[in-house]
């Protein structure tokens, strides 16, 4: 089985990409994972529209990308089991810090061609470890705009692949089709990892601590002024 891992900020088109993806693919057999925190519909859109099996985690009040770390040897077993071919991952794309990406996996990350072209920058940890960056709505930018915005990614990680499209029209989507096809199969579960280094501590507003002020506050904080991190208390 092969694990598909997509991530990228809302509402870029993270769905309508991966729509495409199972339209291009009748004869292949997929299972569906959606993350998010409150709510979500692309499972049951997805189960109705090519009756394959889907499951959704809502993560509440933790991360959802921590959330996704958490059920993903289990999301892989259920997927498994069925058994499929592949396994799509779609992240809530909330946290521009973490990035959902594993080994044994193909790592897309999916950015919106009208989210600016400093954008990319914004969200370097979520594109410098992704193997794909799918550029969308590209009919609504100027060719200048696609090329710079093109760079910008480019400049993050020069490793990573561009493909631009429409996605609602699935244009200029072969060359992911076929990355993904070709994409690595997961040869030991027990052996994934996380890709990239998550955050490297907690504070006590990641326990429900309301109080604003970094004096009022344990663990990893920080202050208005100055670059460095501090650490106060146990």
């Amino acid at each position: 089985m092969r694990l598909i891992i997509v991530a990228g900020p809302p509402s870029t088109g993270k769905t309508a990409v991966i729509r495409q993806v199972i339209k291009s693919m009748p004869d292949s057999r997929f299972a569906y994972l959606k993350i998010d925190v409150v709510t979500a519909t692309e499972d049951e859109e997805f189960a109705a529209e090519f009756g394959i099996p889907t499951k959704k985690v809502y993560s509440g009040d933790l991360c959802p990308d921590h959330a996704g770390i958490m059920i993903m040897d289990d999301a892989i077993t259920w997927a498994s089991e069925l058994p499929s071919d592949y396994l799509i991952v779609e992240s809530a794309g909330l946290c521009l810090r973490c990035t959902p990406y594993t080994t044994q996996s193909l790592g897309i990350v999916v950015l919106s061609a009208v989210s600016g072209i400093h954008s990319p920058v914004k969200m370097a940890p979520m594109i410098a470890l992704a193997d794909i960056a799918v550029v969308t709505r590209i009919d609504l930018v100027t060719q200048a705009e696609k090329e710079v915005f093109r760079e910008r990614i480019r400049g993050i990680s020069s490793l990573v692949e561009v493909v631009e499209t429409n996605a609602i029209q699935g244009t200029g989507l072969r060359y992911l089709i076929r990355a993904i096809s070709e994409g690595p199969v997961i040869e030991d579960q027990k052996s994934i990892t996380l890709r990239g280094i998550p955050p490297l501590g907690v504070c006590t507003v990641c326990i429900g601590k309301t109080s604003i002020g970094w004096h009022n506050h344990f663990g990893v904080i920080r202050k208005l002024d100055g670059a460095d991190y501090l650490f106060r208390g146990d």
